[in-house]
């Protein structure tokens, strides 16, 4: 049985900035285990190009990209909300293991279920390199950092 994620659905503009900032704090442990519980046991995910249904695809998925994207750091921004759907933009830096650095912006939808358990998810996401000197991520956002004042940029 899963617990429950408070905000529950409907949400208002804090209770989606609320669940945002939350999946950014949790995606910034890197800990695919962690991550997977805010997802119902069958969520279904398209990120990119690939099709996931299930916490224990979700958790191979997110190990694998985290032994690959090295120093991944994550900022998202609420775009926009309405009953159990949240849509957000995002940014991420890191670097592979040859040591070139990326920044790969995107886009989110998501719907929730009654328990606040996000049961689908879909990412579509671009990466383009940067130079180290280029990062302005710089591990998770501080606490005076947060707030809709310190959305992430556009480029």
């Amino acid at each position: 049985m899963s617990e429950p994620r408070p905000p529950f659905p409907p949400f208002d503009e804090g209770t989606a900035r609320q669940k945002v900032q939350a999946a950014e704090d949790a995606w910034n442990t890197r800990d695919p285990h962690r991550v997977s519980l805010a997802y119902t046991e069958d969520s279904v995910w398209r990120n990119r190009d690939a099709f996931l249904t299930g916490r224990e695809e979700i958790v191979a998925f997110l190990t694998g990209k985290w032994e690959r994207e090295l120093d991944y750091a994550l900022r998202k921004s609420l775009w926009t909300f309405g009953g159990n759907r949240i849509a957000v933009r995002f940014q991420y830096e890191c670097h592979d293991a040859g040591g070139q650095w990326f920044r790969s912006y995107g886009n989110e939808l998501w719907e929730f279920d009654d328990d606040g358990l996000m049961r689908r998810r879909e990412a579509s996401i671009n990466d383009v390199r940067i130079e180290e000197s280029e990062r302005r991520i710089h591990g998770p956002r501080p606490d005076d950092e947060r707030g809709p004042e310190h959305d992430i940029p556009l480029h």
